[in-house]
């Protein structure tokens, strides 16, 4: 294995009255002697696939994080790389024969590294863009569409191609020329929701629809969709207005306070006794909100009361796909002639187990083609703001992504996760072809209103 392996014990270090406790402590111990060390997690991991280095592992990474709580290792700037070079995709849970729950390893020991660097005397202040970007921009929609307005402007007037030919993107700082590229061909900003969207036809259904916060400023089309979709299928939509973002961008970074803060604000803004089920359509945020209850063990486990709140929101939530297969969808009648692939967002297929939904539901559009997709499962690099704060390992796996999806020939690719979506599309664009990347409802809603396939340049 890794040195790391050698300084692996079979039981934490006691500590002491005067020593903080080691890294690792408020993780249940037995959740890292799950894994058996059988390394069939390993050609599942993204990262190992492209390194090789046993260190890039979930195997390897279990390791490290054993040894550091155990005492025997320091969390070293190396070992610590390892750690910050996972993408969190739990594609590692999808393959491993022992059960072995990676994500409440890795996101609870990424917590405690944030509060050791904050008894170092660094904290967040150590990164304007985690602070002021990550932390204070992307959680907060309203905020997100006011910071778009430029970008929509530039697209608008060919400015930002003209300004990326000449150069001029290259004096911004990396990390927003990188926020740049990103950008999709921004539409038009979408009306507000009422309160309620009223079911077409028999009400077979009521439900609410989160809807998030860089999802809600970049994709609200996407939202759109998805409510026309709930109410050409029976249900009553209400879109409660105090909701917030999931949480996932500061949980998934270590920042468990204001994580947490969100998760109790968002269980209170759903009346949950008179809903059916809480309807999300953006993967990440998804495998955040089923997960409320275990982050509220994680964080304050003394809290039993906000554990049992939380972890009753968190049984209602349901991905929109889920949901829809699960209620009976109603086939749609207009044709939707396209050649499209299909690619499983890592937290929908992996962290929810939702694989067949999307593609069963897509196979009720009448007219629509979808090609198997090699390596469906291998995340495409975007992993939250992982494509910002990595860019070369989110470069290499979006290549490797864009070269499977060029061998369908598609029209289409098709994929439930707002940053799959940027992810995917970035790598098109860039690549010079003039492929749609759409959201299941998109195409959905397309059938269901008997529309025609929209032109994509």
């Amino acid at each position: 294995m890794s040195d790391a392996q050698s300084a692996v014990s079979s039981s934490p270090t006691a500590s002491t009255a005067t020593a903080p406790l080691p890294l690792g402590s408020t993780i249940d111990y037995d959740k890292f002697l799950d894994c058996v060390h059988c390394g069939l997690c390993t050609s599942f991991c993204p990262t190992y696939l492209e390194t090789g280095n046993e260190n890039d592992s979930p195997r390897g990474r279990i390791y490290l994080m054993r040894a550091v709580t155990d005492g025997r290792l320091d969390l070293t700037p190396t070992v610590q790389r390892h750690l910050d070079l996972c993408l969190d995709c739990r594609s590692c849970e999808t393959a491993c024969p022992s059960g072995v729950q990676y994500g409440r390893l890795i996101e609870p020991f990424r917590v405690e590294m944030q509060h050791a660097e904050a008894r170092r005397g660094e904290g967040e202040s150590k990164s304007w863009f985690r602070q002021f970007i990550m932390y204070g921009l992307f959680p907060y929609p309203k905020r997100m569409r006011w910071a778009l307005w430029p970008a929509r402007i530039m697209q608008t007037l060919g400015l930002d191609r003209l300004f990326e030919s000449v150069g001029l993107m290259k004096l911004l700082p990396k990390k927003l020329q990188r926020m740049q590229s990103q950008l999709p061909r921004l539409q038009a900003p979408s009306p507000a929701f009422p309160d309620v969207l009223p079911a077409i036809g028999p009400k077979r259904a009521r439900v609410g629809l989160f809807t998030g916060c860089v999802a809600d400023a970049m994709f609200g089309h996407v939202n759109w969709a998805t409510a026309r979709v709930l109410q050409a299928n029976g249900c009553e939509v209400v879109i409660p207005k105090s909701q917030a973002c999931c949480g996932a961008i500061h949980y998934h970074s270590g920042a468990d306070a204001p994580a947490l803060d969100f998760a109790n604000q968002n269980a209170t803004a759903f009346n949950l006794d008179e809903l059916d089920a809480v309807i999300i359509n953006v993967a990440g945020c998804g495998s955040m909100l089923k997960d409320y209850g275990h982050v509220a063990h994680e964080v304050a486990p003394q809290d039993q009361a906000q554990q049992e709140r939380l972890d009753k929101f968190a049984h209602k939530v349901m991905d929109i796909s889920e949901f829809l297969m699960r209620l009976g969808p109603i086939k749609p009648q207009g044709q939707v002639k396209l050649r499209a692939t299909y690619h499983d967002a890592c937290h929908l297929v992996h962290a929810q187990k939702i694989r067949e939904q999307p593609r069963d539901l897509l196979s009720i559009v009448p007219g629509l083609e979808l090609v198997p997709l090699v390596e469906s499962e291998i995340c495409c690099g975007a992993a939250g703001s992982y494509n910002l704060t990595e860019p070369e390992m989110s470069d290499r796996l979006a290549q490797r992504k864009l070269n499977h999806i060029l061998a369908t020939q598609p029209d289409a690719v098709i994929t439930g996760n707002a940053g799959c979506s940027l992810q995917i599309q970035a790598s098109i664009r860039k690549a010079g072809h003039a492929i749609w990347v759409a959201h299941p409802m998109e195409i959905l809603d397309l059938s269901y209103r008997q529309l025609p396939v929209p032109k994509f340049k």
